[in-house]
């Protein structure tokens, strides 16, 4: 059984944040080229997620739904965030077909079911299947049933952390967790990239973490780095790079050198 590689692309890459339901439409473009060029050359398993940026954000953000929900006045909000990031999600799909890939969408609004926010059931079955056929698994930050709240937004990186947990349960091996956005990896308060880090960093990183640009429900940056010190533990490292530099994505899929912030 081949090795896997989470890919996630972050909504501050593949959207413009501070403008809602804006796509870098030359920017999935130029990733899904590169997606499908590695997975064709490398022949490596490949999940890839990504964020819901300016799309389901916003939407998340207008009806206050990121923390559950409080009346019915809300229940539009629920389907506008969930069509809003399904919107984004069909233009990088159709970007990878375009690429000549084999993606296989898959909504965690169908499969997932969280508890106050965190992620605690994940029907996997079609997840797993798709894999076994050699095709590419695409999801993405998406509104969910919530026992405790009601709904919850799941972000990629809520996903991610059950879903190793799920890949393992299952036999496979998760060689490692590339996370890209639009910077050169973890910054620290001199806006140098941190090479490494390590759960006894967290505190340290955590002081010269910003907040997220633009709207955010799900907690930037910060959020990414303590999802891949959660992958650490499994023992599933992750590498932080910039998926604004052509030919990164590429390069890291084929088990290059790229730079960026690894977490161990």
């Amino acid at each position: 059984m081949a090795d896997l590689l989470l890919l996630k692309l972050g909504g501050s890459l593949i959207t413009e944040k501070a403008r809602p339901e804006t796509p870098r439409l030359e920017v999935i473009a130029r990733l899904a080229g590169e997606i499908a060029r590695a997975s064709r050359e490398t022949h490596c398993r490949l999940i890839v997620g990504h964020g819901s940026g300016s799309f389901g954000h916003v939407a998340a953000r207008e009806s206050g739904i990121a923390t559950g929900l409080r009346s019915a006045d809300q229940l539009p909000g629920v389907s506008r965030t969930q069509g809003r990031a399904a919107a984004l999600h069909r233009i990088v799909i159709e970007a990878l077909v375009e690429a000549g890939a084999l993606p296989y969408s898959i909504a965690p609004s169908s499969c997932l079911i969280s508890d106050a926010g965190r992620p605690t059931e994940l029907a996997a079955g079609p997840l797993l299947l798709a894999l076994d056929r050699g095709l590419l698994p695409v999801l993405y930050g998406d509104v969910v049933m919530d026992r405790a709240w009601g709904v919850s937004i799941c972000s990629t990186e809520r996903l991610f952390e059950i879903l190793a947990r799920t890949l393992l349960a299952h036999g496979h091996t998760v060689r490692r967790a590339l996370w890209l956005g639009e910077t050169d990896g973890l910054y620290d308060a001199a806006r140098k990239t941190v090479p490494r880090i390590s759960a006894g960093d967290l505190e340290r990183a955590a002081g010269a973490i910003g907040a997220p640009a633009g709207t955010d429900v799900t907690g930037g940056m910060l959020h990414r780095v303590e999802t891949a010190l959660a992958l650490a533990r499994l023992g599933i490292p992750s590498l932080l790079a910039n998926g604004l530099v052509p030919g990164l994505v590429e390069r890291a899929l084929r088990g290059e050198e790229v730079g960026g912030t690894e977490v161990v």
